[in-house]
């Protein structure tokens, strides 16, 4: 019994002793009311960069980062779903997915079992105006990697059956994601919106593609001449240099009967009279039963990534264009992340998703942009107008400094943690390379960041943000009569999923 008793007072004891440890943890895990204010932003440098040209004119790029024995290399090939026949979307990006998938050395299987081997990553893909294949690797095993990612770049052999089996596999998808409301909003944007297909194709562009034009594509736009290889990481530029020369020297550029110029980024929208209203145009694409609706607000704009002196071809001096930087912070204020003004208004002021979000596609002399989000049928209307009036206050509204300076310390921190992998560090590579932007401008991103001034982000909003088109796909019949009400003066048109056609202009059969 004294033992028992003894046990019950120690027990109560530790009880009492671990429920106020919980209380005195709980207190101190609680927010203050004020939150303290972000710190000043650390600079970040990149080192110098490296360059040198093969004799077939491939640019080698180096950029070393020893702290840890880890080596990224990355192929930029200027050429992507812009170089494609719009008859046969999608047949870039098919091309970039299918060099993995055998060579004249080895099969599918033997490049996924070596790269898995030497515990790298190889992957490709493709963009508007750019293919790109990246490998990481630790550095004592890079040389046999790069003989496994050099051999799939220059001698795919594209083997008929993995053309048939990537084929099916993307037409699958299609009867999936054409069905989902955010997807199929996608699709609609990039032809109603921005005047482009997009990059995966649609179910009859895929049809049309066969062998032959993937050995075609891949033949005219893989070339060394228009690539530039990136290095990052642990190797020195002797390395680097001498890896480049044995696995991509002997590289062939092709020739065809008429001069292959080095690919163009060139923008074709003409600058119009600015609009008065942020809403030009409002489509619905009625898809009954949808269990969500899709609401986005697409433009896109007259001005691009980089400002050149001529358009015929991208030149040494390109320079990035006046509304880069603004229209960075802004994005950040308006969807570029969690604490941004649309995911605040829309879901966490009420409720209705689980995330909006905005952002800019940067092309060479044109830029999309899009802010969007997925909500229920019945609250469609309601975010659309949030997300017109938030558009609206930043063309009318000052940014107060409060929420001006966490703003762009997201940006500024967003880059400079992406300069810490070799991963990040060479896609920002990419970005200045694809644009021949002069690499030294990544060490001046942070300070250009911070000069961009509330009035100039006002002036970019009013200037460019304007004319738009909103989009909702969902089941019309449940915002419809809401539309109706909150935007009395727009003419609303309206298409049926059953009579969409993405390879249309007019989106309709």
């Amino acid at each position: 019994m004294k033992k028992l008793f003894k046990f019950k007072i120690l027990s109560t004891i530790t009880f009492v002793f671990l429920t106020i440890n919980f209380v005195l943890d709980a207190k101190a895990q609680q927010p203050s009311e004020t939150p303290p204010p972000p710190t000043e932003p650390k600079s970040v440098s990149v080192p110098e960069v490296k360059e040198k040209k093969l004799d077939n004119g491939l640019k080698v790029v180096i950029v070393p980062k020893r702290d840890i024995p880890l080596v990224t290399v990355s192929l930029l090939v200027r050429r992507g779903a812009d170089s494609e026949q719009e008859r046969l979307a999608g047949l870039a990006n098919m091309t970039a997915n299918l060099l993995v998938k055998g060579t004249e050395f080895r099969s599918a299987t033997d490049i996924a079992e070596q790269i898995d081997f030497l515990g790298g990553n190889l992957n490709s893909g493709v963009g508007w105006n750019a293919s790109t294949v990246n490998l990481t690797v630790m550095k004592d095993k890079l040389g046999r990697a790069l003989s496994i990612m050099s051999d799939s770049v220059i001698r795919p052999t594209f083997p008929l059956k993995e053309v048939q089996l990537a084929k099916k596999q993307t037409l699958d998808g299609f009867n999936v994601s054409l069905r989902q409301p955010g997807t199929l909003l996608a699709y609609v944007a990039s032809r109603y919106s921005f005047d482009e297909h997009t990059t995966s194709g649609t179910p009859q562009t895929i049809k049309k593609i066969n062998r032959n034009s993937i050995v075609k594509f891949h033949k005219e736009n893989y070339i060394p001449e228009n690539s530039v290889l990136i290095f990052t990481g642990d190797i020195s530029e002797e390395q680097a240099f001498r890896f480049a020369r044995l696995f991509f020297g002997g590289w062939e550029n092709y020739i065809p009967k008429r001069s292959n110029k080095v690919a163009t980024i060139v923008g074709t929208l003409k600058k119009r009279d600015k609009p008065d209203q942020i809403i030009n145009r409002f489509l619905v694409v009625d898809l009954p039963n949808s269990g969500q609706a899709a609401v986005g607000y697409a433009k896109r704009l007259s001005d691009g990534r980089i400002f050149c002196e001529s358009e015929d071809t991208i030149s040494n001096n390109c320079l990035t264009s006046e509304i880069y930087y603004p229209a960075t912070v802004l994005n950040s204020v308006l969807g570029g992340g969690y604490s941004a003004r649309l995911n605040q208004e829309i879901r966490l002021k009420r409720g209705l998703s689980y995330g909006a979000r905005s952002g800019f596609a940067w092309r060479g002399w044109d830029t999309n942009f899009n802010a969007n989000t997925q909500t229920k049928n019945e609250s469609a209307a309601e975010v659309a107008e949030l997300i017109k009036i938030e558009i609206e206050k930043l063309t009318k509204d000052i940014i107060s400094k409060d929420e001006m300076t966490p703003r762009k310390a997201v940006v500024t921190g967003g880059f400079g943690r992406s300069l810490q992998t070799t991963n990040g560090l060479a896609a920002r590579l990419r970005d200045i390379y694809l644009y021949n932007i002069n690499p030294n401008e990544l060490n001046a991103y942070m300070e250009n960041v911070n000069k961009v001034s509330d009035s100039e982000i006002k002036s970019f909003a009013s200037d460019n943000l304007k004319g738009g088109d909103m989009i909702i796909v969902g089941d019309a019949k449940m915002f419809m009569e809401d539309i109706k009400k909150r935007f009395p003066n727009q003419k609303v048109d309206v298409i049926k999923v059953s009579n969409l056609d993405l390879n249309k202009p007019n989106l309709r059969r």
